[in-house]
């Protein structure tokens, strides 16, 4: 299954937790947890989107090895898969929110970008700098202005004659 982070839990404890979670995750497209808890959530949620973006029925096959419920395979492959086609990559995002009174430990949402009621909006992408002409680069220079005489072209010189 990969190195995750022990989390307190021997490791089938850990993988079934980890299925749960992600698949409420894709259910409700929002949890709170621990901060560790959601950083392991977050991993495999995304490798199950990325999953549902292929479309195969090899990639379908090994979601429903890992995510529990046919409806949730279901959502994966049509609602989550269209609605970040174009998206390369995070399609969660972790929001630290408090410390737990009863063991202060520090609890975080998770929740995917992109969709309605979002916890915090998603940066616009940033647009490309504008293209900017090219400089003669004896134009502006000092040494051409103190040394150099004005830029004689060509054409100026056989109108002379």
């Amino acid at each position: 299954m990969g190195n995750f982070r022990k989390l307190g839990r021997p490791y089938n404890h850990r993988i079934s937790m980890l299925r749960t979670m992600v698949s409420q995750l894709v259910k409700h497209e929002r949890i709170e947890t621990t901060v560790a808890k959601a950083k392991e959530v977050r991993r495999k949620a995304d490798q199950m989107v990325q999953l549902g973006k292929e479309g195969t029925l090899d990639a379908a096959r090994h979601a429903s090895e890992f995510v529990r419920g046919d409806d949730v395979v279901h959502k994966l492959f049509t609602e989550l898969a269209y609605r970040y086609k174009d998206r390369a990559g995070g399609y969660t995002r972790l929001l630290r929110t408090r410390i737990r009174v009863g063991d202060a430990a520090p609890m975080a949402y998770i929740e995917f970008v992109d969709r309605e009621n979002e916890l915090r909006e998603a940066k616009p992408a940033t647009p490309p700098p504008p293209q900017r002409v090219p400089l003669d680069p004896w134009s502006k220079s000092r040494a051409s202005q103190q040394w150099a005489g004005p830029k004689v072209s060509k054409d100026s010189e056989t109108d002379g004659l």
